[in-house]
């Protein structure tokens, strides 16, 4: 030994050798083998899994202690988010990223399918249930035979995010799978159990889910979770005539150590089914009142109000319910979970009961604002409140127009008199809603007086300056004392304006003076500014001339069968909708719509009233015998005929076209002539007629082609695509007349190129499938296309207008046209709207999910997201790869030139696969703007897209989004996406 130590003393290791030494090390723990497993099993478990796990073991307990319940209906099993966030989740991105870590360095150790259970979860919490479901699908299948536990860990999770997608039946196969494989003696027994649970109240098998709860009860280690399974046990128990073992269960729960809130509730429910104490008979609703004189109950004041609301509103006592809700609502100071509860029962009240849909929408509103974005019915709370304020609006349109009418109808004297009792009526009710809005603690005092309705929400509320008056006022009056009386206009403060307008602000300086830029003490108040603004809002408004009087008629008119529209289509309401149209009839009894709307009430009133029904289908067929409506009536297969019809002459208009793009002028004229001759009302002869005009222009000098712009007018005034761009033309035309006319060619290549003065010719790339025409006679070919598998159906919209319902043999809608004598609008008749249908296709196949290591087998997931906030676009996917879209990118373009003149919206094409094409329009800076492009152009599709209306839908999209659809899977994806997110 002495003599080996003298060996090491006397011959020291280099340095650089035993750097050598570590980093062989290092690369052989790169290596497979036992002791290398061994190292990245311990490191993976017991540091990085780990804490990944506590991670999501935090998160769950915060969304726990977030989660909104409502004790009047049956408990969620678990207290999932159901809202997810516009930006990622930093603790889950950080779970995420440990997982990841696992998979890409730690590749020996066991705990793989740990790490994608991880994943998982994480995008569960996420609420990113696609992506969850298939990240538990990896670990089942790669996990190894002894790790049953957490194979069965993965299909409870599975089926509980399937739940989430409304997939009940596969959801049911998993968790049937799981509960196959039970192992008493495991932890995860309870939650196989709870996921069953949850299956059996959503599909409403109450029987099955009581002995589930009854399952998950006795296998459950978590007192918590055991007292609020016992709760939802309680529930069932009721539901399914078991009232005395209710009261059993939630005894249980009142006497645990759970929350005050669930213990309070748990006694509301079982004094709620007890009919008698100590052999009296007593009233549920005697014995809720009774805890209102308890001092101890104060707390839960509002709670009770809302119990004795429910059990009243079940008695069909509506009025008496809604009482008692807005007392509710006006004791919930600190529970504003609570107060959203009573605001969403009035809202539905409003809604169902009493038909008051504005004030429904006001209700939904303060629901919105009141109630936690994790409460489960969030976002269809969100979109019924969005869709709404389409009526909210058109009603709001037409008291202002009533009201503007009747004083234009009085004389001078009695209308300022009028106007001047409105607008002190303004400033009253002003100052009630502000007294209201400070006094409000105060008005707690009196819980037997009414809540004053609710109001929608402002940003920042009265902190943000143009929503104080007084700051409002007071600005204002620093403005003109400073600058007089400016008029608003460009370049206000520059001193070298016209001698005209410096003279007006540099008068006598007491013409300038006003009564806000006084001295404090002599300033107007806050609503004597509301009311002056009020006043000079009607004045300015008055339709005291026939052609404002015609215009104040128009808007009327149109909110009126927007309003009619609406109740067909979206809210379902057929008495309402009939009610609308007769309303739209005895005010505009000379419309040019009147055949859409007899259309209407002889199918509204089918099935209600059959003497009415039969009473306008006599008059659409005597007054408008050659209306399409007419022909429905006759021939049911008359509108699948049309769509075959319009079918065929898209092929036609787009061979004419073709020989407009490739510069075949004379070609153009004869084709076009030769089309209008035969089918001269056809739905694109506008159309036609503007690229035969367009030819000649190519052809000839301006008088000519100027006369032809003029004629498309004068035959097509009220056409919405083409008209709009022709009066463009002929502006252009008046501007450059001098340049114009001496040109021996109207329209030259120059024109062309810089687009000043041309029609966008649109040149599409992918048209090699297509035999290109060559000349000869046009002959009418039929349509035939290729079997397609899987047609992408037209995607119905929610925030956007709202969709008519798909008929298959009738004109769907009457189209919103301004009404002519005796209000004096004009309008054109269009007997028949294209309309979409809704989406019914099946969800998109499951794929694989993307990780740092490419799994085996598992295919790259759809992932799509709300991230991309300021990049949208607005798409239409045509579901065919073999159709032509250059003439329906032309129609595109020939749209945004009239109504987005200026402004960088350019419309491209790309494909999603072999079968479908996207042509996508933007980019769009934020959600309104593109919505508000949908809503423009959605009415003119019909004539624009040249396919049949089967073979094309229309969405709205990020970049982001946009950049993933590769192909139909994901474009199927993205399509139940949208559904269920706009």
């Amino acid at each position: 030994m002495r003599r080996n130590s003298n060996l090491f003393l006397h011959h020291p290791i280099k340095p650089a050798l035993f750097a050598l030494v570590l980093l062989m090390a290092g690369c052989s723990l790169e290596k497979k083998s036992a002791l290398n497993r061994g190292l990245q099993n311990l490191t993976a478990h017991y540091n990085i899994l780990f804490n990944a796990k506590e991670i999501l073991k935090e998160k769950e307990e915060g969304y726990a202690a977030g989660f909104v319940d409502n004790y009047s209906e049956l408990l969620s099993v678990y207290q999932d988010t159901a809202a997810a966030g516009a930006a990622p989740d930093k603790d889950l991105e950080a779970a995420k990223s440990k997982a990841n870590t696992i998979i890409a360095v730690k590749e020996q150790s066991h705990y793989i399918p740990d790490a994608y259970l991880v994943l998982g979860k994480a995008n569960y919490l996420a609420a990113n249930y696609f992506d969850a479901v298939e990240y538990f699908n990896y670990v089942v299948l790669t996990g190894r035979p002894k790790q049953t536990e957490i194979k069965q860990e993965a299909l409870v999770w599975k089926g509980r995010a399937l739940l989430f997608l409304h997939k009940d039946a596969e959801a049911k196969q998993i968790i049937d799978s799981a509960i196959q494989n039970i192992n008493p003696k495991k932890s995860i027994t309870a939650d196989v159990y709870a996921a069953k649970l949850q299956y059996d109240i959503n599909t409403g098998e109450y029987a099955d889910a009581e002995a589930m709860a009854k399952e998950a009860i006795k296998y459950s280690g978590s007192n918590l979770q055991r007292m609020r399974w016992t709760f939802i046990l309680g529930q069932l128990q009721e539901l399914n005539g078991k009232p005395t073992d209710a009261v059993v269960s939630y005894a249980r729960v009142a006497k645990s150590n759970v929350t005050f809130d669930m213990a309070f509730n748990a006694d509301l429910n079982r004094i709620r089914i007890e009919d008698s104490q100590n052999g009296v008979k007593v009233s549920r609703l005697a014995r809720l009142r009774a805890l209102l004189k308890n001092q101890n109950n104060t707390e839960f004041t509002d709670q009770i109000y809302y119990q004795i609301a429910q059990l009243q509103y079940a008695d069909n006592s509506i009025d008496d319910a809604i009482q008692n809700y807005k007392r509710s609502a006006n004791y919930s100071t600190v529970n504003q979970n609570q107060k959203g509860l009573a605001y969403l029962r009035l809202a539905d009240i409003y809604f169902k009961n009493k038909a008051d849909y504005t004030l429904a929408k006001t209700y939904y509103d303060s629901t919105l604002t009141a109630l936690s974005r994790n409460y489960p019915g969030y976002i269809t709370i969100q979109k019924k409140a969005e869709n709404l304020q389409l009526l909210t609006d058109n009603l709001k349109v037409i008291a202002r127009e009533d009201t503007l009418q009747m004083l234009a109808a009085l004389d001078e004297p009695s209308r300022e008199k009028r106007i001047d009792v409105m607008a002190k009526r303004q400033e009253i009710k002003k100052q009630a809603a502000t007294a209201v809005n400070i006094g409000w603690p105060d008005a707690i005092a009196d819980p037997f007086g009414d809540t004053p309705s609710p109001v929608a929400s402002v940003p920042n509320g009265g902190n943000f300056y143009f929503y104080n008056t007084n700051a409002v006022s007071q600005g204002f009056s620093d403005f003109k004392r400073v600058w007089g009386n400016r008029k608003l206009e460009d370049n206000w403060r520059r001193s070298n304006r016209s001698n005209a307008d410096l003279t007006t602000n540099t008068l006598n300086t007491a013409k300038n003076v006003d009564t806000n830029a006084l001295p404090d003490s002599l300033q107007r108040s806050p609503g004597e500014v509301d009311a002056n603004n009020f006043k000079q809002d009607l004045i300015q408004n008055l339709p005291l001339t026939a052609p404002l009087m015609l215009q104040s008629n128009a808007r009327r008119y149109d909110a009126y069968l927007a309003i009619a529209n609406f109740y067909r289509d979206v809210l379902d309401d057929k008495k309402e909708a009939a009610a609308a149209y007769e309303k739209v009839l005895s005010l505009f009894p000379n419309n040019d719509n009147k055949a859409a709307i007899y259309y209407n009430l002889y199918r509204l009133y089918s099935e209600s009233n059959v003497a009415l029904s039969e009473k306008y289908k006599a008059l659409v067929l005597k007054e408008y015998p050659e209306t399409a409506f007419a022909k429905t009536i006759l021939d049911p297969d008359y509108g699948k005929r049309l769509n075959d019809e319009d079918t065929g002459f898209s092929a036609l208009y787009n061979q004419v076209y073709d020989l407009y793009a490739a510069k075949k002028y004379p070609q153009v004229i004869s084709s076009a002539d030769g089309l209008l001759k035969t089918y001269p009302n056809n739905k694109y002869a506008s159309q036609l007629e503007y690229l035969k005009a367009f030819a000649g222009g190519h052809q000839e000098k301006l008088d000519p082609f100027k006369a032809d712009l003029q004629q498309i007018i004068a035959k097509y005034p009220d056409d919405q695509l083409i008209t709009p761009l022709v009066k463009q033309h002929l502006t252009y035309i008046d501007v450059n007349q001098t340049d114009l006319a001496a040109r021996s060619i109207v329209i030259t290549d120059r024109d062309i190129a810089d687009g000043t003065f041309s029609i966008p010719i649109v040149y599409q790339q992918q048209t090699e499938y297509r035999v290109p025409y060559t000349g000869g006679p046009i002959v009418i070919v039929p349509d035939v296309r290729k079997p397609e598998k899987k047609p992408v159906p037209a995607v119905t919209k929610q925030p956007l207008p709202a969709p008519a319902k798909q008929q298959e043999t009738t004109p769907p809608v009457v189209a919103q046209q301004p009404v002519k004598e005796p209000e004096g609008v004009q309008t054109k008749p269009e007997p028949v709207t294209q309309t979409q249908p809704e989406v019914t296709q099946a969800a998109p196949p499951v794929q694989a999910p993307v990780t740092v290591v490419t799994p085996p087998v598992i295919k790259k997931p759809s992932i799509f997201n709300l991230r991309d906030s300021s990049n949208y676009y607005f798409v239409v996917a045509v579901n065919s790869g073999t159709t032509n879209l250059a003439s329906s990118r032309f129609g595109i373009g020939q749209f945004n030139r009239v109504q987005y003149q200026g402004s960088p919206i350019n419309h491209n094409l790309k494909n999603a696969g072999a079968d479908n094409q996207l042509i996508y329009v933007g980019r769009f800076l934020n959600l309104e703007n593109v919505k508000d492009y949908a809503r423009r152009i959605v009415p003119l599709l019909p004539d624009i897209i040249k396919a049949p209306k089967d073979k094309y839908s229309f969405f709205i999209i990020t970049k982001e989004n946009l950049d993933k659809l590769a192909d139909g899977k994901t474009l199927d994806s993205y399509i139940e996406y949208y559904q269920q997110n706009y």
